[in-house]
């Protein structure tokens, strides 16, 4: 058996590692960057899309993570929050970490006033958020993002 193949898994978490890594310090570049938004928006974007199937492997099968990148300013952490939507109370988000069928944790995040918001790829307020729906908290130094969709029948 080749070493490549006794060692796939190894491989692929470290692959998936690399490419959470890049989307983070995307995001927390663009976060540091002062040029305008879109531009922030598009570089973000870039590093998502060049992460590829490490990308897929994030958003379908992460539940918890929490990224330190290392930006010009310094290091910064990134929370990724990924679940269902258990309740919501003012700026509060109650979600259940975990799949359909099994619950890594619960618990209640303070999602600040200037957070972005989107629903069912629309954007929402958090207080339009609906108990079921599948949501992902990405946590940032200076942002804060929730998407959240209802899932599809089967899922």
């Amino acid at each position: 058996m080749s070493y490549i193949r006794r060692h796939a898994r190894v491989l692929a978490v470290a692959l998936s590692c690399l490419g959470i890594g890049a989307a983070g310090s995307a995001i927390a570049a663009a976060g540091a960057s002062p040029s305008s938004s879109a531009a922030r928006a598009r570089a973000a974007r870039g590093a998502l899309a060049r992460a590829g199937w490490r990308r897929e492997f994030v958003r379908t099968h992460a539940v918890h993570g929490e990224l330190v990148v290392a930006t010009r300013q310094g290091f910064k952490t990134i929370v990724l929050d990924r679940g269902f939507v258990d309740s919501v109370s003012g700026n509060a988000l109650v979600i259940r970490e975990g799949t359909r069928k099994a619950t890594y944790r619960t618990l209640t995040l303070t999602i600040p006033a200037g957070a972005r918001v989107i629903d069912n790829r629309q954007p929402a307020t958090l207080s339009q958020l609906t108990p079921g729906e599948h949501v992902l908290v990405v946590q940032g130094p200076q942002r804060t993002l929730v998407v959240a969709r209802t899932p599809v029948a089967g899922q």
